[in-house]
């Protein structure tokens, strides 16, 4: 309630019940700030650049551990608001090509990090997640370097990230049901995805995904120079290991962070 609201109504009230009703305003009010507010010098993408496109899977269960994550209580991309500003001027560059972003992932809570470990050492297999290391074994995927126990997405400085053409056309629907084929294979037997083809799906943990990879075809490799090219152009670094990583040089101290994604 507002304190216009809280005012009109006092006249009907004691002073004792004004009082009271004030504090009860006062905590309530302080409650919902520090349920939805994010800490300082963070940003909902939506909030600088509604234009860039979000696909945020560790929120659904097209990804490697095959559920939601602990820590993704909503798909939304959350940056420092440097690295949104930076993303808001690749956006501005990539429109006169006619090309956009999307992010896979922005910020991580180390829960979710943690989430990934013991989903890793677990020693379970996996027959159906088994399409995003096609090659690999997961409790192999630390110590290979395709997870990491600590994870600039942390701190809000690092994005997954690729490019899609404009006009975009909608992706089919993800079916947790299907049986899509290895991130490895022709994008057409892939989970659904609406972005350019990089020559392997998001988060396949495959010597294919090195950025640089010669196993992709001419075409995917353009793309991926071209996607790199962009970000470096606007202060952001790839991991060689992964096309679609990038980490922002300017965004100061890595501080990293454990409160969840919550709804915008």
């Amino acid at each position: 309630m507002s304190r216009t609201c809280v005012l009109r109504l006092g006249g009907a009230m004691s002073w004792a019940q004004r009082a009271a009703f004030l504090l009860s305003a006062v905590i309530v009010g302080g409650d919902a700030v520090a349920q939805t507010a994010l800490p300082a010098g963070f940003v909902y993408l939506r909030d600088v650049d509604p234009t860039i496109l979000q696909d945020i899977r560790y929120a659904t269960s097209d990804n490697f551990v095959g559920r939601p994550i602990a820590g993704y209580e909503a798909a939304e991309c959350i940056l420092k608001r440097e690295v949104a500003a930076a993303l808001k001027r690749v956006q501005a560059d990539l429109h006169n090509s006619r090309l956009g972003l999307k992010v896979y992932d922005c910020y991580r809570p180390e829960r979710s990090v943690r989430a990934m470990m013991q989903w890793a050492r677990d020693g379970r297999a996996d027959a159906v997640q088994k399409r995003f290391f096609p090659r690999l074994e997961k409790h192999a995927l630390f110590a290979l370097g395709y997870l990491a126990a600590s994870s600039r997405h942390s701190a809000g400085t690092a994005v997954d990230v690729t490019l899609i053409e404009l006009p975009r056309g909608g992706a089919a629907v993800f079916d947790r049901t299907a049986r899509y084929g290895p991130c490895t294979a022709p994008a057409a037997h892939r989970s659904p995805d609406n972005s350019v083809d990089m020559g392997t799906g998001y988060d396949c943990l495959d010597i294919t995904s090195h950025t640089a990879s010669a196993a992709v075809g001419a075409e995917q490799q353009r793309w991926r120079a071209l996607l790199v090219a962009v970000m470096r152009k606007h202060g952001f670094g790839n991991y060689y290991r992964e096309w679609w990583h990038f980490s922002y040089a300017g965004a100061g101290p890595s501080w990293h962070y454990d409160f969840p994604v919550k709804p915008r």
